[in-house]
This record gives C-alpha cells, sequence and structure tokens, in this order.
C-alpha cells in the first residue's frame, strides 16, 4: 500500500469518516493535535515540577518549601480560569485569547534560564524567586488555555468519536514524550552546566509558542451562543450539577494526596537517590510515556464496555499504591522509580482518561467552559496546591524536629507512606457515590483486566 493510502486510512480519518465530518473540522483537529504535540513538549520542559525546574532550583539552593511552592503556583493562577470563562462564553474569541494571552505566558520561559545571566550581582535566594515570580506571571496569563482549547475541542469532536478521538491522542502525545524525554536528558546531562539552562528554557519556550500558533487555523466553532453571565450564577449552576459536583470532590482529594508526594518523588531521585537527568527521564516521564502508549487505547474500550464508575475506582486504587515502591529505595537504585512510573501508568492513565470524558459528559454544552474552569480552579487550589504545600510543610517541619533521621524509614518514606493511605480511604469513600452507569462490577473490570494479561500467557503454557 502507497503510504499516501496508509495516511488515509489512518485511525483519526477512519473515525472522521464515521462521524462523516468536513474537510474544515478534520484541519482544525489536527492542527490541535499538532499543537497538542508542541504544549506536550513545553510542559516536558517547563513546569515548577519538572526535570529542568528542579535541576535549576537545586542550583539555586531550593528547599523542600520553595519545590512545594514551585509546584502549587501554577495551581492558585487556575482561580483565574473562572473569570476567563465567563469573558469567553461572553466574546466567544478562544483563537483571541491564545494568541496574544497564550503566547505571552508561554513565550516568558525564555527567560527562565537567563535569570543567572540577567540577574548576575543578585543572590541564589533573590535568582530563585525571581523564577518563582516570573512563574506566577506566566501562570496567570496561560490560565485562559484551558478554558479556550479544552470546551473548543469538545464543540469540534461529535460525541459519538470523541473517547476514541481522545484516547488516540494521548497514545501519540506519549509517543512523542518519549522521544522528546531523550532529547531533554541528553541535553541537561551533556551540555555545559553553565549553559544549558539556557538552551533547555529557549526550546520549552520556543515550543509552548509554537502550540499557540497551532491554534491559528483552527475553526472556532461553538455549541452555543454568547452568553452574558453573572460570575456568581454560572458557579451557582455548576454546584447544583450533582454529577459533576461529586466528580470534583473526588478528583480534588485525589489531586491532594497525588501532589503531597508526587510533587518530592524527582526531588527525591536526584537529590537522594543520586539519579542523573537521564535516568530520572527514561525511569520515570519516558518510562510512564511508553506504557500509555499501549494501555491507552485499552482504557478507552474499557470505559465504553465497563462504565466510568467501575473504571476510576480499579484504575485509582492501584495507582494509589505505588509510591510505596519508593520503600525500596537506595543510593543509585532505579527501580523504585521504575516500577512507580510503569506500573503506575498502567492506571492512572485509566484515570485521568475517565476525568477528562466526565468532565465533558457531566456538563452541558451551555456552560461547559465555566464547568472546566470550575473543575480546573477546585481540583488545582484545594487539590494540587494544597496538597503540595502539605507535603512541603511536613517534610520541613520533620527535618526541623530531626525526626525520622535514623532507621529504614527517612522523612520522605513516610510521606509517602501517609500520601498512600490517604489515597486509597479518599478512594473507596468518593469513587462509589458517582451514578452508576454500567451493570458491570469493579471485580468484573478486575477479571477482564486479569484475563487479557494471563490469559494468553496460560495459553502459551498449555495449562
Amino acid at each position: 500500500m502507497k503510504l499516501k493510502d496508509r495516511l488515509k486510512y489512518n485511525p483519526l480519518n477512519q473515525l472522521y469518516d464515521e462521524a462523516q465530518m468536513p474537510a474544515k473540522i478534520r484541519r482544525s483537529l489536527n492542527f490541535i493535535l499538532l499543537g497538542n504535540i508542541f504544549g506536550s513538549a513545553h510542559g516536558i520542559i517547563c513546569g515548577g515540577g519538572t526535570t529542568a525546574m528542579i535541576g535549576l532550583a537545586t542550583e539555586l539552593g531550593a528547599n523542600d518549601m520553595a519545590f512545594g511552592i514551585l509546584a502549587a503556583i501554577p495551581q492558585v493562577a487556575a482561580l483565574l480560569q473562572l473569570p476567563y470563562s465567563v469573558l469567553v462564553n461572553r466574546t466567544h474569541k478562544r483563537k483571541k485569547y491564545m494568541l496574544t494571552l497564550g503566547i505571552f505566558s508561554r513565550a516568558l520561559w525564555l527567560l527562565f534560564g537567563l535569570i543567572p545571566f540577567l540577574l548576575p550581582m543578585a543572590s541564589a535566594t533573590v535568582q530563585l524567586w525571581t523564577i518563582i515570580f516570573l512563574i506566577g506571571v506566566s501562570a496567570c496569563c496561560g490560565s485562559v488555555i484551558n478554558v479556550c482549547w479544552f470546551p473548543w475541542l469538545s464543540d469540534l469532536t461529535p460525541m459519538q468519536i470523541r473517547g476514541r478521538w481522545l484516547s488516540i491522542r494521548e497514545s501519540i502525545l506519549a509517543a512523542a514524550n518519549v522521544l522528546i524525554g531523550l532529547v531533554v536528558a541528553y541535553a541537561l546531562d551533556s551540555l555545559p552546566p553553565d549553559i544549558r539552562y539556557v538552551i533547555i528554557f529557549l526550546i520549552g519556550g520556543t515550543v509552548g509558542v509554537l502550540d499557540m500558533i497551532a491554534f491559528a487555523p483552527c475553526e472556532e466553532v461553538y455549541s452555543a451562543p454568547p452568553q452574558k453571565q453573572n460570575l456568581f450564577k454560572a458557579f451557582g449552576e455548576v454546584l447544583k450539577n450533582k454529577p459533576f459536583m461529586n466528580l470534583v470532590i473526588m478528583w480534588t482529594f485525589w489531586c491532594f494526596t497525588a501532589n503531597m508526594s508526587g510533587v518530592y518523588l524527582n526531588p527525591y531521585s536526584m537529590n537522594e537517590m543520586g539519579l542523573s537527568f537521564m535516568q530520572i527521564m527514561i525511569f520515570s516521564t519516558i518510562a510512564a510515556s511508553v506504557v500509555a502508549i499501549f494501555v491507552m487505547p485499552a482504557w478507552g474500550r474499557m470505559i465504553d464496555r465497563f462504565g466510568c464508575r467501575n473504571v476510576m475506582m480499579v484504575a485509582c486504587f492501584v495507582a494509589s499504591m505505588t509510591p510505596l515502591f519508593y520503600l525500596l529505595s537506595r543510593p543509585g537504585s532505579i527501580w523504585p522509580t521504575l516500577l512507580h512510573n510503569t506500573i503506575g501508568a498502567m492506571f492512572w492513565c485509566g484515570s485521568n482518561l475517565t476525568a477528562n470524558n466526565m468532565q465533558l459528559s457531566c456538563s452541558p454544552n451551555e456552560t461547559r467552559p465555566t464547568h472546566i474552569a470550575v473543575f480546573s480552579c477546585v481540583t488545582a487550589l484545594a487539590g494540587g496546591t494544597l496538597g503540595s504545600l502539605a507535603g512541603g510543610a511536613l517534610l520541613e517541619s520533620w527535618n526541623q524536629a530531626n525526626l525520622f533521621t535514623t532507621g529504614p524509614l527517612d522523612r520522605y518514606k513516610v510521606l509517602f507512606i501517609v500520601a498512600v493511605v490517604l489515597r486509597l480511604t479518599f478512594t473507596l469513600i468518593f469513587v462509589p457515590r458517582f451514578a452508576k452507569d454500567n451493570e458491570a462490577s469493579p471485580k468484573d473490570l478486575v477479571r477482564h483486566i486479569a484475563g487479557s494479561v494471563f490469559g494468553p500467557l496460560v495459553g502459551r503454557r498449555g495449562i
């Protein structure tokens, strides 16, 4: 088969044909996917918890609380998504905001590696807080991105193919992350220390800007006419949506416990276990991305067959326990990081995909940007921010009190245990509150997963 024919009959085009989508909508979705690939590269490099930022912050003397603040600031800025969502609903100018505020937000990252050169006479502490300030400005401007692109995607993609399109998108992004992660890790390990962060963040800022530019050719499609919403009234309508609020509450607790420990896994791997940039990238970001390539389509099918409620229960329950692999950590050991990011990714892919699907299915077309904004704000602030700061506060208080300084459990391992117990507890409390959307049970899903994994092995052995 010729290359042209292969491209014509790729999975995305088959979905587009099934939905009988016009050429301009197909082109728009493909550009959105291209932008997401650039955005994924930006996310690997730029952010408070990335390997590059951890390395730069470590050089500037960041402590545990500083790492928590770096991770928390973008979550606090997510509060601006509420007024942004009202503005988007009122003006219907998604493209304008993406190409102005969005580009400015991403372009600021071009400066991060230059801070030590722009402020050569300042102390490392001043340079670190300058970086924190710039992250805050970037996050405030970038908060408009989420309330624009996700509802935009929803309006472009018909319901009957949306879940499969998202699963294909996640697989493509995971594959891209493997290549991007290798390049970034190699650069961090190989470039001269005095210029590596300059080059890395110049690349990160550039691909971030390209992410926004990719939306320029996209058709602006809206499922509802412009609405002059009152912010408090719009917020009240979201609060009345019980299925949506159940999702918000559950995911907020999940994010709290995930960030409570997750923010400190990479700093722990780098500073306590002694892993290099390449090792952390391969055994965390790349390992998780490789797993996602293979398991994401399966989770999409399981959501259709067993329902969101069952998938969320099983996926969250298993993913909750994977930080316990770090109890086996020792200097130079790669296995805790690898096991957490392979076994964990097998299941947090399912929980993330389910959360995305439920956001769209539980929110009405007319007020979807507001619903998405509320979801992002609450889960980011009450979940991400407070979780990151709670973890940092516990680590700092235990350090000052000289607790967990001897024996097999250091203060980080104790934090991981506390987070795991809380994640399991919250999963068992809140997921059962979701509306039952399938006659199957979590046990049926577990049997299906076990059969899919062990059935072929048993067959080969002739048992």
